[in-house]
């Protein structure tokens, strides 16, 4: 009955870092996602910025260009 009451015990203690373990992966499944989520909210943002950057220089270029056509054709008063 010793030996019985012994390896009850040991299974017990298994089942229960075993509980613990699933518990603790996922948490740390549920903290990469959100890490993961994060990185893409900031390369999302970073990519909207450059493009919001690259078209005000095509505005400010095309802007540039036009007056100076205008200029050289007398255009302009």
């Amino acid at each position: 009955m010793n030996e019985k009451e012994r390896h009850i015990k040991e299974n017990e203690a298994h089942r229960h870092d075993d509980a613990t373990s699933d518990v603790i992966a996922d948490s740390l499944r549920a903290e990469g996602k959100n890490e993961k989520r994060r990185s893409t909210k900031r390369i999302n943002k970073l990519w909207l910025w450059l493009g919001v950057l690259v078209l005000i220089i095509i505005l400010l270029y095309w802007l540039f260009v036009l007056c100076g056509i205008f200029d050289l054709g007398g255009g302009a008063n």
